[in-house]
């Protein structure tokens, strides 16, 4: 009786498992040959690549825009194994994705990224590809496109066998080693674009001379250090400049500051020289320490400093001296000129719009002293810190409406400003520049045009030329030029415009 009953309880089971089994419907594909996918980008496009150097991953989302789901039989690279680049789709790294499917409206990203290999080019080379979908007895292929750049890369040879002394928080010097790599100046390869990592040393008694074109790019962390004894020297041209960069230049990071570390003229560097640069993205765009002889650490001229994420240009008890620059976008100052020192600049604009936070600081601070610890405190004179037809502008007013210009001075210790026929916005000096903060600050000048917008043509968009009506035109004097052309190369008035841009 038990075995019977057994029987019929498992018979019952297996109907109904029969019953609504027979229900379920099998899913149905798209299988019309006529079907096509849809791609959030017609080409997947990578900006220019450094050779043996993986790229960013790109992604691309794969649309089925139909009422039912389809079944991509397999997606891969039209290369195959020789390809220079390598897919993820929706998480399969394989070399081909198979039995990938879409859902009805639904979608599925692929990512993508490219590694290509050197050759012997030395201008930009194209590299081709396609990822190919097929189903329905049919493909469909997405474009894939990189340019290729060889280049000369600078590694760090030994990760702890040069360092510096950093003062910490209480005032004690800590020692930081650097991972740094020796350039070979009398070898430089102007051919090809520099790649640097970690810290590239211009040592003692060399040279680094770079000329019109030349490309540095620097990684994360990364610096070019011109050492005690040795010298920078740039000269590049209005029409190829000498850049310093980051490596990144794709979308948001184009002008993303803050991805490498500086250009950094430390004590006992002499004589350098930089024309026709532009320093751009570094968390410094270059830092020129102490003075050690009778002529300007840093002589710097028709050149273009922009989006760092601290300081422009760090002047620390150095002899600098500028023309014919724009200074613009960092998050927290302009020109940062320390601990005493001779600054002298003339036809410039230091225009500040930063936008990826709140600023809380100044375009430009002047400071005569250096503070060792919070008791000990040693006056550093400032000898000069003049400013001819410049314009000092920016969003920023400061708590106490003190504007883009912070003095920050030692009473008792040298400190000599001037500032003439300049546009300014502050509160510390009238039109007349005239004023003494005894027993210091001095400071002189005139012809100055105080807290007027310089209307810019598109601050927001980092143009920094003049419109017709800017207070700036023909506001200059012509007894501070020293090249007859401004920042692009156009002649200037007489009298002149105030800034970089005529």
């Amino acid at each position: 009786m038990k075995e019977i009953k057994t029987n019929i309880v498992a018979f019952v089971a297996l109907a109904v498992v029969l019953l609504f089994g027979s229900c379920i419907k099998e899913e149905r594909y798209l299988t019309d040959s006529s079907v096509r996918l849809e791609f959030s980008d017609d080409t997947v496009m990578f900006d220019t690549v450094f050779t043996t150097m993986a790229t960013i991953t790109r992604q691309v989302k794969v649309y089925n825009r139909y009422d039912e789901p389809l079944l991509i039989n397999t997606v891969s690279l039209q290369g195959g194994g020789a390809s220079r680049f390598r897919l993820n789709v929706d998480g399969d790294t394989s070399r081909i994705a198979r039995d990938v499917e879409i859902g009805a409206g639904d979608s599925i990203f692929i990512f993508i990224q490219a590694n290509i290999n050197p050759n012997d080019a030395t201008s930009p080379f194209l590299v081709e590809d396609a990822v190919v979908f097929g189903f329905n007895n049919r493909q469909q292929s997405l474009p894939v496109t990189a340019y290729g750049r060889n280049a000369v890369y600078h590694h760090p040879t030994n990760p702890r066998s040069i360092y510096y002394l950093q003062m910490n928080r209480r005032g004690q010097y800590d020692t930081v080693w650097l991972p740094y790599s020796v350039i070979d100046c009398a070898n430089w390869d102007h051919s090809r674009p520099h790649v640097i990592f970690g810290y590239a040393v211009v040592n003692s008694n060399e040279t680094l001379h770079l000329t019109a074109g030349d490309e540095l790019y620097f990684a994360t962390g990364a610096c070019l250090w011109v050492y005690d004894s040795a010298t920078l020297d740039v000269r590049g041209s209005m029409d190829a400049p000498v850049v310093f960069t980051s490596i990144r230049h794709d979308g948001y990071y184009d002008s993303l500051p803050g991805q490498w570390e500086s250009v950094w003229l430390s004590t006992g560097s002499k004589n350098n020289y930089i024309e026709w640069a532009r320093i751009e993205n570094a968390t410094i765009g270059i830092q020129v320490d102490t003075n050690v002889n009778n002529s300007p650490t840093l002589q710097i001229a028709n050149s273009i400093i922009r989006n760092h994420s601290r300081m422009g240009i760090l002047g620390q008890g150095a002899w600098i001296e500028g023309d014919n620059l724009l200074v613009s976008c960092c998050g927290e100052y302009l020109a940062c000129l320390m601990y005493g020192g001779r600054y002298l600049f003339s036809n410039s604009t230091f225009a500040n719009y930063w936008r990826y936070s709140s600023r809380k600081t100044p375009s430009i601070r002047l400071n005569n002293y250096y503070m060792y610890s919070e008791s000990t405190v040693f006056p550093r004179p400032l000898q000069q810190a003049e400013f001819r037809n410049c314009i000092i502008y920016g969003n920023y007013n400061g708590s106490d409406n003190s504007g883009e210009l912070q003095m920050d001075w030692m009473d008792g210790c040298e400190m000599n400003c001037a500032f003439r026929n300049c546009l300014m916005r502050t509160a510390l000096v009238d039109s007349n520049a005239c004023a003494t903060y005894s027993p210091s600050p001095t400071i002189v000048g005139g012809n100055l045009i105080v807290n007027r917008d310089p209307l810019f043509v598109d601050a927001g968009g980092n143009n920094y030329e003049l419109q017709d009506e800017s207070p700036a035109k023909g506001a200059g004097s012509s007894s501070w030029l020293k090249t007859g052309v401004d920042l692009k190369g156009t002649p200037r008035g007489n009298p002149p415009s105030i800034g970089a841009y005529e």
